[in-house]
């Protein structure tokens, strides 16, 4: 009796543990496939609404990417979660956001090294105008920097209490001080004025400073990353330099020689080629973020070393560059939108504080840049325009201040204030260049290069 009693324990036992095994099996696939509806329920809408966003901006003269940055914000708690709660909690809220965050960084990576493969270093060569290039340049960066510096430090108390003041003062002027280089080339080539005299000083001037914006923000990244010790912010500098001599000397020439066996056109990418670029790619990330600079720089100093390879720049151009864009931008921008709180500015004081950071930010690019223009000879007119196409941030800002944020060094009421400060001063571009470039003087001769007409 006793032993059919074991025995009949053990069976049930069994049988127990077999279904239980079944139902958490059955449990952990119920869990992927509602991981998996939910995620595609959210890119359904974010490109869905993206897409959308895009071609009102377009129809009212915006550059696409400002209604995809406007879209991000709308779907986040500003808009959808303010009017429809239980909607934006059902769709954003319903299982862990974890696999958006991921794809919104890969996507990051990605685009940082389109970006960098697309980067006009020749502008950085030219020769014509260069006392006026050099006077913007260095003003449409050191002015908003101690602006944005100085204002770190008197708000700290107020705006970020708690967080290592230095960290903080450092990320505002970075924020100040940074143009974006890809949105102000595609609003350039909207009015067609890119190989203008005025386009050609301005490009090279947010070049400039995009070079040495990336460069500060590495620095100041490795800063914060390090608790603001000397030390150990000297030997992350130190390792990301030799992260560049190795980029530059060792896996350039390498990777040139390996893509050259592939038959790589001008519209044509072989599947060999592109794994090989994905690899490095992510592996340059992974490197940069041990190092503790961000993966996002890996990606773009990839594209850097590769930026004169002009079969491969077009190549990605033809083939992966619009996905890029149409399926991980929104996503990017959807993720600072779900950042971004526009009901945390619940003050009066909040939103003074707003205005002036809008002020100064716009002092410091507009103000600076205008001034440098007219002391090299310059119109008014023409001081204007580069002014206000030097204070174009979009895209570049908010890459900055997600790191800011992810770093801690950057609160969330302060990061929604310079989210809205990067969308404004890019939504001004287009009307104040269509209000400005048709006061512009013929040139004399000749009669027929007469000013930058507007598409």
């Amino acid at each position: 009796m006793r032993t059919s009693a074991v025995i009949l324990f053990a069976l049930f036992s069994l049988e127990t543990k077999e279904t239980m095994t079944t139902a958490v099996q059955q449990l952990a696939v119920h869990k992927t496939e509602a991981l998996l509806f939910f995620t595609l329920l959210q890119l359904i809408i974010i490109i869905g609404v993206a897409r959308v966003a895009a071609l009102l901006a377009g129809r009212i003269g915006q550059a696409q990417a400002v209604g995809e940055i406007v879209a991000g914000i709308l779907l986040g708690p500003s808009l959808l979660g303010l009017l429809a709660p239980e909607t934006f909690a059902y769709i954003f809220k319903s299982v862990s956001s974890d696999p958006i965050n991921i794809m919104s960084q890969i996507g990051l990576v990605l685009l940082m090294f389109q970006i960098g493969l697309e980067f006009e270093f020749s502008h950085l060569k030219e020769t014509r105008n260069r006392r006026t290039m050099i006077w913007v340049a260095t003003a449409g960066l050191v002015l908003p920097f101690i602006l944005g510096l100085a204002f770190g430090y008197i708000s700290a108390p107020y705006l970020a209490p708690g967080i290592q003041a230095l960290g903080y003062a450092l990320f505002m002027a970075t924020a100040f001080s940074i143009t974006a280089v890809p949105i102000l080339g595609r609003i350039m080539m909207e009015f067609n004025i890119t190989r203008t005299k005025l386009g050609a000083i301005t490009i090279t001037c947010a070049a400039v400073n995009d070079v040495i914006g990336w460069f500060l923000l590495a620095a100041v990244t490795a800063l914060a990353a390090a608790n603001f010790s000397a030390g150990e912010t000297a030997q992350k500098l130190a390792w990301f330099v030799f992260y560049l001599v190795i980029s530059w000397w060792v896996v350039r020439p390498l990777l040139i020689r390996a893509l050259n066996h592939f038959k790589i056109g001008r519209d044509h990418l072989p599947y060999g080629a592109l794994g090989l670029l994905i690899v490095i790619i992510f592996v340059s990330a992974m490197a940069t973020y041990k190092i503790g600079i961000f993966a996002i720089f890996g990606g773009f100093m990839m594209g850097v070393i590769l930026f004169d390879q002009t079969k491969l720049v077009e190549a990605w151009r033809g083939k992966i560059a619009d996905f890029v864009t149409v399926f991980f931008l929104p996503i990017f921008f959807t993720y600072t939108g779900l950042r971004t709180n526009v009901q945390a500015l619940g003050s009066l004081e909040l939103w003074a504080w707003f205005a002036v950071i809008l002020a100064l930010a716009t002092l410091g690019k507009f103000g600076g840049s205008y001034w440098a223009a007219r002391h090299c000879g310059l119109s008014p007119v023409e001081s204007k325009i580069i002014g206000v196409m030097m204070n174009t941030r979009a895209l570049m800002e908010l890459i900055v201040l997600n790191i800011g944020y992810d770093l801690g060094v950057i609160p969330s009421n302060v990061f929604t204030m310079l989210v809205l400060m990067a969308i404004i001063s890019t939504v001004i571009t287009s009307p104040a260049l269509r209000a400005w470039l048709p006061q512009l003087k013929p040139a004399k001769p000749p009669a027929n290069a007469a000013a930058v007409s507007l598409k």
